[in-house]
């Protein structure tokens, strides 16, 4: 369990880290507008704000499939105990058939 719990810790820092980003494209357009940098420098900053934004999406995806992939792979392996309980019953259910019927015989 503490796998997923480590996906989801890691996934939470990269939506934080995304926050914090986009947070500074807003300081950047809050410079603009108070005429503290040029057009030019805010659209440079904000594009190498955003490249790092959309490199923090594709992290962040990628660790939510893996989240995924190992939920289900948690819920297969939990079917499969079920499935082998369940044939266990039925097994001890036709031995305990079997005897009684050996028994009234």
């Amino acid at each position: 369990m503490s796998f997923l719990k480590r996906l989801e810790k890691a996934i939470k820092k990269k939506e934080e880290e995304i926050e914090k980003e986009k947070e500074k494209i807003e300081g950047l357009k809050e410079k603009l507008d108070m005429h503290k940098i040029t057009r030019a420098e805010f659209n440079i900053k904000k594009k190498k704000i955003e490249e790092k934004i959309r490199a923090l999406n594709a992290r962040m995806r990628v660790l939510q499939g893996g989240l995924a992939r190992e939920k289900r792979h948690l819920e297969e392996k939990e079917e499969e105990k079920r499935k082998k309980k369940e044939e266990k019953e039925k097994k001890k259910k036709k031995k305990k058939k079997k005897e009684e019927e050996e028994e009234g015989e």
